[in-house]
């Protein structure tokens, strides 16, 4: 059996193994059974969902799994993901358990794990977890079904409460504000914490049928919100992922500011204030050089980590910076949470305009974006590019071209026998002259016939 646990936890179509419901039910008795054993007591676990129409069952089935093991569970309802890795801690439990696909169509779900500390469960025990499963573990025999609701209001408002503490003096009359919720479980929180600040808050995509998470709306459909934005003639938008621990931005022109917009614009609050440990900021290989660009040119050091928040945060951890994310909208404050908070980052991001006096459109200004190209070549084989003589001098002859004025990224996809050629340069017609030429090299060398 192949790993089940990625850089994000379990994540498949639900009612599907892993996510059927026995094994739902065993990864609940192993996570149990698991802590009990380390902790020498029965560990207390807190479960929380997004809107989809499984998460219900799937929440039911790890109480009942959790139960089997001589644990207790207890749920927060519908919350988003970071609010669930707040809770954790906040209220001593050994774990929090998130049920969401996050930004995945509604067939699918998944289940990802907290520690008190903010920081996801350890490879060993998902190793641990993933051997209960492949043996055919019988520590969900039996246990209770009912799932504990009693605290999930408390819950919420503890949750809402930490969000506004980091911003006691921050007032947001004068902001129209358009909050995309895509139908998950933002709905329950956007407006009343927004709103709470003065805002003027108008909603869209709150009002989730189990079914309509993501559909056509939230982070990765930003047309609807532009739209919204430009007729309503509002300050700013946003848009939220299924569980919220994303945020994407609309400026009051319509223009979409991504991750990296966001960075460059907090990056250089952070650094004004004196904030900006070592001034360096975190990001992902996938962020446009146009970000290290103008970073460098304020004196701030970009530092590059593998694609996914976990790696965002360990390379957080192990520099000490301040802030760093993703170009599709997570963002990391280490001093105030260890998990991408799509909520936190709007707070973040409009405090910042208040404070300087700016439109979102004037805020990102030295922000420029390099034109990119990506091609995929289908390849019979992932041999290293280094050992294969003429893809690596081919690779060579572009770095030699850019030279320092673009960037070529060239990688295997982790699912499929694809290599990915991804350059980005000043001029439109000189990367994507460079990448067909790449791509020709990887295709002859190691190519498919299809």
């Amino acid at each position: 059996m192949a790993e089940l646990f990625g850089t994000d936890g379990i994540r498949a179509r639900a009612g599907e193994f892993p996510l059927d419901e026995m094994t739902v039910r065993v990864i609940g008795a192993s996570l149990a059974h698991r802590f009990c054993e380390r902790l020498g007591r029965p560990a207390r676990f807190i479960t929380g969902r997004d809107t989809r129409e499984s998460g219900e069952w799937i929440e039911r089935d790890l109480h009942r799994g959790v139960c089997s093991a001589g644990g207790q569970a207890e749920s927060a309802s519908v919350i988003t993901t970071p609010g669930v890795a707040f809770l954790t801690g906040c209220f001593g439990f050994d774990a929090g358990i998130v049920i969401s696909a996050s930004h995945n169509p509604f067939e699918d779900n998944g289940i990802k794990v907290f520690l008190p500390n903010g920081r996801k469960l350890d490879e060993a025990t998902e190793r641990l977890i993933e051997d209960d499963i492949r043996s055919g573990s019988d520590l969900a025999t039996s246990g209770s079904a009912e799932v504990h609701l009693s605290r999930a209001e408390e819950f919420h408002a503890a949750y809402l409460s930490h969000l506004r503490q980091h911003f006691p003096e921050l007032r947001l009359d004068a902001l129209r504000i358009v909050v995309d919720c895509a139908n998950g479980a933002a709905g329950e929180y956007a407006g009343k914490l927004l709103g709470g600040f003065g805002a003027q808050v108008e909603l869209l995509n709150d009002s989730p049928n189990g079914r309509n998470i993501n559909e056509n709306c939230g982070s990765l459909h930003l047309d609807a919100l532009k739209k919204a934005v430009t007729v309503t003639g509002a300050d700013i938008g946003v848009a939220y992922d299924g569980d919220a621990d994303r945020a994407l931005f609309v400026d009051e022109k319509g223009n979409v500011v991504d991750g990296d917009a966001t960075l460059w614009v907090l990056a250089r609050r952070l650094h004004d204030e004196g904030l900006l440990s070592g001034s360096k900021v975190v990001a992902t290989v996938m962020s446009n050089i146009g970000l290290e660009t103008a970073l460098q040119s304020r004196g701030i050091s970009l530092i590059r980590t593998a694609v996914g928040d976990k790696y965002v945060l360990e390379g957080l951890l192990k520099s000490g910076a301040a802030i760093g994310g993703e170009q599709s909208g997570h963002i990391i404050f280490p001093r105030k949470s260890l998990v991408g908070d799509g909520m936190m980052t709007t707070l973040f991001l409009v405090d910042a305009l208040i404070a300087k006096g700016r439109s979102l459109s004037a805020a990102v200004e030295g922000f420029v974006r390099f034109p990119q190209i990506l091609i995929n070549v289908r390849v019979n084989e992932k041999r290293p590019f280094g050992e294969v003589p003429g893809i690596a001098a081919a690779a060579k002859r572009v770095d030699e071209v850019l030279a320092g004025t673009g960037r070529l990224l060239l990688r295997y996809s982790g699912t499929e026998n694809l290599a990915r050629v991804m350059i980005e340069g000043r001029d439109q017609g000189e990367i994507e002259e460079l990448a067909n030429g790449l791509a020709y090299v990887i295709r002859t060398e190691l190519g498919s016939s299809n």
